[in-house]
């Protein structure tokens, strides 16, 4: 029975038979190293004629289709198709990635191009706007885009005389582009009447602003500035497909097969026509030309590359050859010699030698070849053809056997039986033919049971069964010769099969995945010997497998390299080789295979650096024995941080509630309360699924976070300081390595993470933009500059970051399984590891992308989930710890060792100067040598260690560690329970700071005459902390069910606990113990009250929608409250105990007489005059004013009354506090919100003599207290927001020119819409008659409009050219502001109307202009610091924010010369309203038309 694990084997990609020349151009170079560089599928070829070699580059994901060379000519770029394409720029030396660029273009990227110092790149896409894009590839930063044009573009340029131009060129269009500031602008080439408007190929730039252009006339088109000045009439017979330029000039290549040689004024030096040469044919075209010295290279349509010789012209030198256009279907291996045989739809069958990597043989058939056979004699070749006919050849001289055509449709699969008797042929019309070999080919029988056509079939090793499969998945067997059809399964089952080809069958079956029913597995081979099956399907994957391989969903080794469809796989006749042929990309890979006993010796067949997932990676696990994951690490794997609205969607929502409640704002609404709270102390830390989240800092402060707040905590004093900025729970968090600053990431739809000071609790950047859902994890480099983070979104993406500038410098996706923990190494700035369920991964930075290879296990080691890794002392070194309680030891990528550390995971490391410090789930943590060669210490935390100064209990003994930090003489230890502890090396235990565990905290009851509270949790413990400065847990009890409330007694000596089953206890408030309990009720007790005074009564109401009604002294329920229709969630009591105020689920309020419990209905106005002894009710019209305009989404949850009846507190579901005016009448009361906790506020209650409030946070488990200041205390912070859910509109209106110029809306000018309502379909977009040859294009038909224009340019242009602009009456002051400026001390004014910027002379009146916007320009400002001086910016009016030329732009001009410093292109989709310069010059403000306003800051001088 084989295992499921993957095979312990191995594939090397050794040679790639095959160039790509259809669909691309410009393609092959030679290298510094004279090597020629070239591609094919998905492979970056480097092949070195001397040597006879190939190397292999690998990083894409799909078909290369451009590529260019570096002027250096080591490095190249290639770009792919694909619906994420991506441009790898890589090292044609070492085959390693230096950049990746991503995230711009879609569909696929057209054409690549250097500029000369090799600093920048320009790629086209293959989009329906052909993007332009400008990189600066090192950083992997894009600086520029734009959209090309509407059609194809073939080519593209850098002028290499002049800086920042380019050029493009496609169909029907030239276009010479400037690149200023982030902006490309294009200036369309003019045809004139030198030469006929027509679809331009290829382009070369030359010196004094000369472009030379091969159009598909098969003229050369020389460009002077944007003019043509000259044609170089039948320069070829056909399309010019390709141009190089080079120190001695020239050379250009068509579709006519010649090669053209000019010298550098494009004069012609030679012609070599390759159809006349001995390897020429007929119809041989050139798509790619690259001349060197005396050499040149040339790609052909037919897959070949020929290289030349210029001095004996007449003999090319062919060095790679391929198969043509059409789909490669057909592969078959001689049974005893290194021969493969390939036919493919381009009807040639060719013979190919895998030990000299060459053709030997080709042959031209009649019909395209689908499939094919060699006898087992090796004399034979069986071809089956597409459209049903069989030809046998001989193998020595390709001369036809026979020639037999029995079928209408084509043959799809056939073979020789191992005696060479019969030869079995399987067509689409169902049926397999046999004939018999030494009859001539006599067909001698015909097995027919099919229902599809057959795709696979093989024979036994005796010659006597056939097995088929066909298309609809059957598996059929027949008896030969007769044909007829085994029913009886028992027959077949010693059958031995001499060869393994079929897809379907018993001993397969693990090569489909295990939900799947999918048929996109073309191909299987069985290697019986080396039990390895090959199987290669429709994604381009060739993968290796165990054989037999049974259970489905089996582990595999997979490869890649070619693009799409793999047609078919097979094992050479010694299984030294796989070869595989790819359907769409024509070539044919040979892979040498390594069997098990090779790889011990050849660790340098370590997993290659991909950024495609794949390449040598095993499946998805290599083990089918996984151990089970712990239970801790399930439960955190499935915890979801997704919310149904988060803090980013208010002010949509609120905007979509803003017309219903027009009419609430037309009361005047009650302000807000003068009085405040402070956040004071916060009783908590996140341990429950965070890990290496407490350190340290400089001044030996804690620093940790719970619920949204990061808490810096100074045990000396016993106080903590608060960061605030964050608004959702808090998942991760890094220390700078000078222990100064502090990175969180936080949850959120577009999670931000916040680098923020611990001195002044202040954000020094803000981060965000690049992950969903949440940030997981976060770590700064040794140098503190870089920051790398995790999200937790599907792909759990990875973002490294310059945080100071607040720039993403690279991202990649890193694991579709969770990833616990990055680490950036200390010593390369540039690498990093990430760790998680089943993966540990080594990065490294490659431009804007990161290049990751998964650590090496080994063939016997097993992968395990990682829970925290660091590394060690040299920069190879690194270690993690598993789930299993081992420490793995790293070099490189490869697992050198593990050692056992803890039982059960490993939580967390810390790396020392002299060693490691780690702690696990068994609530130890060890101190470690250098190289955990032994354990010098260990430390166990139990509450007999407990030092007597500590703040709190522990709960358990052994508390599951999840973060561990050292410093200032002790081991800081945060635990799953929630307490922070810090270890004295010498052994005793001090408890810091301590919250609930998991669990959503929803019980809280102040004490009615001490500072103390009482929460109660999901966490099955009901806790008692003091608020007085010591600030600690005076006792906690274990409950056997979680609790949802509490309540002390009037006199305070019993405490009421509801809990979650429906039961309620009485405890004596001081010892805890039990006095007395009741279980009546089946459903969670939601709220508990003590009546006032004596505290006789006691109601308790559950979500069975009842308040029961409990004599406390007699223990007898004497009354129940019926006729709630939902569940209660609040109860009050009125002074005299003789009332109660009901809350309900379905926001009823009720009221019931006590202890009877009978309904009373009660007006709202006498609800008021009733004197309530708690008020924590929500409904009512008292408290109309708290529900905010989105209360259909979210709750309010709690409330709570100061004793002086002043001001309200709130609680709700979006984790805000706030503070009401009481009573709250009229809807949407103002209000102060303070943000601390996530999601959930469960309750909150202030102390008895209000100085504190007291908030607990539903599931971020934390016990928030505030301190209460009185109006006139005014210490503006941060969290203070005096605002309400809708901004008051009757606080004063607008002026009446405020009004009319808010409600402009500024039109883009007739440049780029239509006055006139156009009808029907414009002339350029309707369908044209394709016509063998394009018409002229002046002609009755209707051309495109811009050619038209283009093509009179003589009549009309002519006079319009000799008018300037002389004088400018009017100034735009009707809608804008501050935009008239004094210049050169007063002698000039600036200022703009229309779309000019004008200067006026004071004294004389004259004016200059600047006239390079072209639309209205809105605003204007003047640079004022010295070093800039006369630097103006104005911004105008513009379309969409497309970065075309008709988008909003920013013009930076100097008011003198009027010279164009800088164009920025924006995305303020309307226009740009307002501009303003930094103090230091160096930085632009401006602001957008655009429904939110957007705000933009400019580097305007890099941008």
């Amino acid at each position: 029975m084989a295992s499921r694990s993957a095979p312990n084997c191995h594939l090397r990609l050794e040679w790639v038979y095959g160039y790509r020349g259809h669909q691309c151009r410009n393609n092959l170079y030679y290298t510094a190293a004279k090597e020629i560089v070239y591609f094919v599928a998905g492979v970056g070829v480097v092949y070195s004629p001397r040597e006879h070699r190939q190397k292999f580059y690998r990083g894409h994901s799909d078909d290369i289709i451009s590529l260019a060379l570096h002027p250096d000519r080591v490095l190249v770029a290639t770009g792919q198709v694909g619906k994420e394409p991506y441009i790898c720029v890589w090292d044609s030396y070492t085959v390693q990635t230096i950049s990746v660029l991503k995230d711009i273009h879609t569909h696929g990227i057209a054409c690549l191009s250097f500029d000369l110092e090799g600093q920048r790149l320009v790629s086209v896409g293959l989009d329906s706007k052909n993007a332009i894009c400008v990189w600066d590839w090192r950083k992997g930063k894009m600086l520029s885009m734009a959209p090309g044009h509407t059609d194809r573009i073939f080519d593209i340029s850098w002028d290499l005389y002049q800086p920042n131009k380019l050029v493009s060129c496609g169909v029907k269009h030239i276009k010479f582009w400037s690149l200023c500031g982030n902006s490309l602008t294009p200036k369309r080439g003019v045809f004139g009447k030198a030469g006929d408007l027509q679809t331009i190929l290829c382009l070369a730039c030359a010196r004094d602003e000369l472009t030379y252009s091969g159009a598909l006339s098969g003229d050369v088109y020389v460009w002077k500035g944007v003019n043509l000045i000259r044609t170089i009439q039948g320069a070829h017979m056909a399309g010019i497909f390709s141009m190089n330029a080079c120190e001695e000039g020239f050379a250009t290549g068509g579709r006519d097969g010649c090669i053209r040689l000019w010298d550098l004024t494009f004069k012609p030096i030679t012609v070599i026509d390759l159809r006349e040469t001995d390897q020429g044919y007929k119809g041989l075209s050139v798509r790619s030309v690259c001349w060197r010295g005396d050499h040149i290279l040339v790609g052909t349509q037919d897959s070949e590359i020929f290289e030349i010789v210029v001095h004996e012209r007449n003999k090319p030198f062919l060095i790679m050859q391929g198969h043509c256009e059409g789909e490669l279907w057909a592969l078959a291996v001689h049974p005893t010699k290194p021969l493969a045989m390939t036919g493919s739809d381009d009807r040639s069958v060719r013979i190919w030698s895998l030990i000299d990597h060459a053709l030997i043989a080709r042959c031209n058939m009649e019909e395209p070849i689908r499939c094919a056979a060699v006898s087992t004699d090796g004399i034979h070749l069986a071809l089956g053809m597409k459209d049903g006919s069989l030809t046998v050849l001989r193998v020595r001289d390709m001369t036809e056997v026979v020639h037999i055509k029995d079928r209408k449709e084509a043959i799809h699969e056939l073979k020789y039986s191992p005696d060479g008797t019969f030869l079995a042929v399987g067509s689409n019309d169902s049926s397999v033919d046999i004939y018999g070999v030494v009859q001539r080919y006599k067909k001698v029988g015909e097995c027919v049971g099919s229902l599809s056509f057959i795709t696979h079939l093989d024979w036994s090793s005796d010659s006597r069964y056939l097995q088929t499969n066909d298309g609809s998945g059957k598996r059929l067997f027949y008896r030969i010769p007769s044909g007829k059809e085994v029913s009886n399964k028992e027959e077949m089952k010693g059958v031995q099969w001499a060869s393994w080809t079929c897809v379907s069958g018993l001993e397969v079956n693990g090569i489909w995945p295990k939900y799947s029913e999918s048929n996109d597995i073309n191909s299987v081979d069985g290697n019986f010997i080396g039990q390895v099956l090959v199987t290669a399907d429709d994604y381009g994957i060739i993968k290796l497998f165990r054989y037999p391989c049974l259970r489905k969903g089996a582990k595999f080794k997979k490869y890649i390299g070619h693009s799409a469809h793999i047609t078919n796989v097979r094992w050479s006749h010694d299984y030294q080789w796989v070869i595989s042929i790819g359907g769409a990309d024509h070539s044919v890979f040979q892979w040498k295979f390594i069997p098990e006993r090779k790889l011990k010796d050849s660790l340098h067949i370590a997993p290659q650096e991909s950024l495609a997932d794949s390449n040598s990676d095993e499946s998805d696990s290599d083990q089918s024995d996984v151990p089970e994951l712990d239970s801790e690490i399930e439960q955190e794997t499935q915890i979801t941080y997704h919310r149904q609205v988060y803090k980013e969607d208010l002010p949509q929502l609120k905007e979509q509630c803003r017309e219903k409640h027009k009419s609430a704002t037309s009361k005047r609404r009650v302000q807000a309360p003068g009085q405040s709270i402070r956040l004071h102390f916060v009783h908590g830390y996140r341990g429950f699924d965070c890990r290496s989240n407490l350190f340290y800092t400089q001044i030996g402060e804690i620093v940790y976070h719970v619920a949204a707040v990061g808490v810096i905590y100074n045990r000396q004093q016993n106080t903590q300081r608060f960061y605030l900025g964050h608004d959702d729970d808090i998942l991760c968090l890094a220390i700078h390595p000078l222990k100064d600053y502090v990175a969180t990431g936080q949850v959120g739809r577009d999670p931000s993470i916040h680098i923020w000071d611990t001195d002044t609790t202040k954000p020094l950047s803000i981060l965000k933009g690049y992950h969903q859902y949440g940030v997981c994890a976060v770590d700064f480099s040794a140098d503190g500059k870089r920051l790398a983070s995790v999200g937790i979104d599907d792909s759990h993406t990875i973002v490294l970051w310059d945080w100071k500038k607040g720039e993403k410098l690279s991202v990649t996706r890193g694991n579709k399984d969770k990833i616990f923990v990055v680490k950036m190494n200390p010593y390369m700035p540039d690498k990093l590891i990430t760790a998680g369920i089943k993966h540990m991964k080594f990065w490294r930075r490659a431009g804007g992308g990161l290049i990751g290879r998964k650590g090496y296990i080994g063939p016997q080691g097993k992968s395990d989930t990682m829970m925290c890794a660091v590394y060690g002392w040299t920069e190879e070194m690194a270690f993690s710890g598993t789930s299993t309680g081992d420490v793995c030891i790293w070099k490189d990528v490869f697992l050198i060792k593990t050692v056992k550390a803890h039982d059960g995971p490993v939580f967390s490391m810390h790396a020392l100067e002299k060693g490691f410090v780690t702690g696990g789930k068994d609530g130890v943590v060890a101190l470690w040598d250098d190289s955990f060669e032994r354990c010098l210490k260990t430390y166990a935390i139990k509450r007999a260690s407990l030092a007597p100064g500590s703040k709190g209990l522990l709960l358990e003994d052994n508390p599951s560690i999840r973060a561990i930090s050292l410093g200032h003489g002790h081991i800081l230890v945060g635990t799953k329970n929630g307490e922070i502890l810090e270890v004295d090396k010498s052994g005793p235990i001090t408890l810091l700071v301590q919250g609930h565990m998991e669990g959503d905290v929803w019980g809280l009851a102040t004490h009615p005459h001490l500072p103390i509270c009482a929460t109660v949790s999901d966490d099955k413990t009901l806790r008692i902390w003091d608020l007085s400065p010591s600030h600690c847990m005076l006792a906690v009890r274990k409950l056997k069910k979680g609790g949802r409330c509490c309540c002390f007694s009037p006199d305070g000596k019993a405490l009421a606990v509801g809990l979650n089953d429906g039961s309620f206890l009485i405890v004596n408030a001081d010892t805890l113990e039990d006095l007395v309990s009741f279980h009546h009720r089946k459903d969670v007790i939601s709220d508990i009250r003590f009546s006032p005074g004596s505290g006789k009564y006691l109601a308790v109401a559950s979500y069975d929608s009842f308040v029961d009604i409990y004599n406390v002294m007699s223990s007898k329920r004497v009354g129940i409250c019926k006729g709630a229709t939902s569940y209660i969630t609040h109860i009050d009591w009125d002074l005299r105990g003789k009332l109660l105020q009901v809350n309900t689920g379905a926001k009823e309020q009720l009221f019931f007489e006590a202890p009877r419990g009978k309904n009373q209905i009660i007006p709202s106005l006498e609800v008021e005059k009733i004197g309530w002894a708690s008020w924590t009710s929500v409904l009512g019209s008292c408290c109309e004013g708290i529900w905010p305009i989105i209360g259909e989404v979210t709750d309010v949850t709690a409330s709570c009354l100061t004793s002086d009846r002043v001001v309200l507190a709130t609680g709700d579901d979006f984790g805000f506090v706030k503070l009401f005016r009481y009573p709250a009448k009229g809807k949407f009361g103002k209000f102060k919100k303070y943000v601390a906790h996530s999601t959930h506020v469960t309750n909150v209650r202030w102390t008895y003599d209000d100085s504190l409030l007291v908030t607990v946070g539903g599931p971020d488990t934390s016990l928030m207290v505030w301190i209460y200041e009185m109006e006139g205390y005014r210490d503006k912070r941060p969290c203070d927001s005096e605002e309400s859910d809708i901004e008051s509109e009757e606080d004063g209106g607008y002026d009446s020119d405020v009004t009319r110029e808010n409600e402009i809306t500024y039109t883009i000018r007739a440049l780029s819409t239509n006055i006139r309502p156009m009808f029907g379909v414009k002339p350029h977009l309707q369908q044209k008659e394709p016509t063998v040859d394009e018409r002229p294009p002046v002609s009755r038909a209707l051309p495109q409009p811009e050619k038209l224009q283009t093509n009179n340019v003589g009549k009309k242009k002519r006079p319009i050219e000799d008018l300037a602009l002389e004088l400018v009456f009017g100034y735009r002051g009707r809608d804008c502001r501050n935009n008239v400026h004094y210049l050169n001390d007063g002698n000039d004014i600036i200022y703009h109307t229309a779309s000019v910027g004008i200067l006026h002379n004071v004294a004389t009146g004259s004016q200059s202009f600047y006239q390079e916007h072209n639309d209205d320009i809105l605003c204007l400002t003047v640079n004022q610091h010295p070093k800039f001086i006369n630097v103006v910016a104005t911004g105008q009016v513009g379309d969409s924010a497309d970065m075309s030329a008709t988008a909003p732009s920013i013009h930076i001009w100097d008011a003198i010369n009027k010279q164009t410093l800088s164009i920025l292109r924006c995305y303020h989709s309307k226009g740009v309203c307002s501009v303003s310069f930094s103090a230091t010059g160096k930085l632009l403000l401006s602001v957008g038309l655009d429904p939110e306003h957007t705000i933009t800051i400019w580097k305007w001088q890099e941008e």
